[in-house]
């Protein structure tokens, strides 16, 4: 057993695990990164401490994009589902006062396979050690505007997605996010950022052609395309997404291979 001691305050590992202290403050508020957060103990006999745990891994993907049409919740919630179902529990962040994805969840039937929570205001980057804690991944549905939500959420992530049709229209608009991404990484140097290709034409050219569109932001665009299917308007009808409704199907494939892209690039 490795003990570590604060104070007069102790906290008691079960097994040993790298602690990092990421702030502690004389309200005895204490933030502690592990690799399983099962592991701690807390000794209280002395006083009340608050503990709160993230694992040390956990990745904080924000989808954005300013343009409308774009895609941008339904791709969010597949990313939470995929993830979720890889590794563990995952958290949607919903921050589109729109809340289209607090409407799809409350579409279902049954309870989502991942937890979807509204925080709609410019304080995320502040609030998500103590959103997050427990949670293996967290995914967060940005805002429609270039705002400071807009911004909160930029922050907050390791990685941001912005995902993008293969049109000129969506290439010119993609500059007031890539802005936001640049101001946000004079404060944040390790955030980092891609391209995904949204609601693509099935066996055409185009998404190679937007890609090459995009080149000139220096932002890398994902080898993985999503392209426009049915079966997403329709599994979203009933709050559902395409790993429930048609598990074995291209769109699957497709949002499986981009999501484990993006832990790649969020891990390199």
């Amino acid at each position: 057993m490795e003990e570590w001691w604060t104070s007069s305050r102790q906290i008691m590992l079960i097994q040993k695990s790298t602690i990092q202290i990421f702030s502690f403050s004389g309200d005895l508020h204490l933030w502690v990164f592990v690799s399983t957060y099962k592991l701690i103990f807390v000794n209280t006999g002395f006083s009340q401490l608050s503990l709160n745990l993230i694992y040390d891994d956990t990745m904080i993907i924000s989808v954005q994009n300013q343009k409308g049409g774009v895609g941008k919740t339904t791709l969010a919630i597949h990313i939470s589902h995929v993830l979720a179902s890889k590794d563990g529990r995952v958290l949607l962040i919903d921050a589109d006062p729109q809340g289209s994805a607090r409407d799809w969840a409350a579409a279902r039937a049954s309870q989502p396979p991942f937890t979807v929570v509204a925080v709609d205001r410019p304080t995320i980057h502040r609030d998500i050690p103590t959103t997050a804690q427990g949670y293996r991944h967290v995914v967060i549905d940005g805002p429609p505007r270039v705002t400071d939500l807009a911004r909160s959420a930029i922050i907050a992530a390791d990685l941001v997605v912005i995902p993008i049709q293969p049109s000129p229209y969506d290439v010119w608009a993609a500059k007031d996010v890539v802005d936001l991404i640049r101001e946000a990484s004079v404060f944040k140097e390790k955030l980092k950022s891609v391209f995904a290709i949204n609601r693509k034409i099935a066996n055409t050219a185009i998404g190679r052609d937007v890609a090459e569109a995009l080149s000139s932001y220096n932002i890398p665009v994902l080898k993985s395309q999503i392209c426009q299917r049915v079966a997403f308007a329709e599994s979203a009808a009933t709050g559902q997404t395409v790993l429930e409704t048609v598990p074995n199907s291209a769109a699957a494939i497709e949002l499986k291979a981009l999501a484990q892209e993006l832990l790649e690039v969020g891990r390199g």
